[in-house]
């Protein structure tokens, strides 16, 4: 018996197992996933691994370069900023406010989102009229700029900044929850289930959320990037983290008054800010290619 049971779960891998399968047959795909679990375990473990204070200076040291120019210091491998602050510091611990804090919005907005979306996709009628309408109009309005709206109203700083984005993306995943459930809703097995006694809430957590996981997960690396885009963009517009907050974009902001006499105070954060991006925009693409294939397969 257990002999079959391994024998089964070998031909029939579970649908998140078929989705790992091919995600990681794509070598760009694997790139960005460890990039990505990089950058996790780097907002997780900054403290720890940072050579010095994000925001102590070093007055000997003032805008010293990079190890690797001429005037450069081993102990401080990217150099330091106007305050001689280190920047290896402090773009390590900016991993954790801009990478970090992006990564905490989506699961905040992913959690609310899916459980709003579903509630709406059973409901029906003028409710559903009103929400499917709501969504529209919202989703209409560019997310960066209405986040700006929004950190306007409640003020700069970066828990306000939270809170924007997270608004932001909540109607995000409201859509794609709402129409991914109504699509699978119509399908023969929830019938079968429906004939079979089940409520639609049964229906709904046992039969259909595992179906739409991976769909969720694809929005949510596409809501990630958008997400640190927002947070870097508000704080170099000085509406989200404050100096001497070490946030990617507040660092890049401040360095550019001193862009000509040290370009390391500008292109270190917006390479790291690049990329954040770049590597979650491969994982998100390396998802949806997978889940192409599983459904062509």
């Amino acid at each position: 018996m257990a002999r079959e049971k391994i024998y089964q779960e070998e031909v029939f891998p579970s649908p998140f197992m078929q989705l790992w399968l091919i995600f990681r047959k794509t070598p760009t795909a694997m790139i960005g996933f460890v990039c990505f679990i990089f950058l996790i375990l780097l907002a997780v473990f900054a403290p720890f691994l940072a050579p010095y204070s994000p925001v102590e200076g070093h007055l000997d040291m003032v805008l010293l370069p990079p190890a690797w120019h001429d005037n450069g210091n081993v102990s401080f491998l990217l150099g330091t900023d106007e305050l001689g602050r280190d920047m290896l510091s402090r773009l390590m611990y900016g991993a954790s406010l801009t990478f970090g804090l992006s990564f905490v919005v989506v699961i905040i907005s992913l959690i609310i989102g899916v459980i709003i979306g579903s509630l709406s996709a059973l409901t029906k009628g003028v409710k559903s009229s009103f929400l499917n309408h709501f969504l529209d109009v919202i989703l209409s309005i560019p997310s960066l700029l209405l986040a700006i709206v929004i950190v306007a109203i409640l003020g700069p700083g970066i828990s306000n900044t939270v809170w924007a984005i997270v608004m932001v993306l909540i109607p995000q995943f409201i859509h794609i929850t709402r129409y991914a459930v109504k699509e699978e809703f119509r399908k023969d097995y929830v019938l079968a289930s429906r004939l079979d006694g089940a409520s639609s809430f049964r229906v709904l957590y046992y039969s259909v959320f595992p179906n739409i996981v991976e769909r969720l997960m694809s929005q949510a690396t596409l809501a990630q990037s958008a997400a640190i885009l927002d947070i870097a963009t508000l704080g170099f517009l000085g509406l989200g983290a404050q100096i001497p907050l070490p946030e990617w974009g507040a660092i890049l902001a401040n360095g550019l008054e001193r862009f000509y006499i040290a370009p390391w105070t500008v292109y270190l954060p917006g390479l790291s800010i690049l990329f954040a991006v770049v590597a979650t925009n491969l994982v998100g693409e390396g998802i949806r290619h997978a889940l192409k294939l599983r459904k062509e397969s």
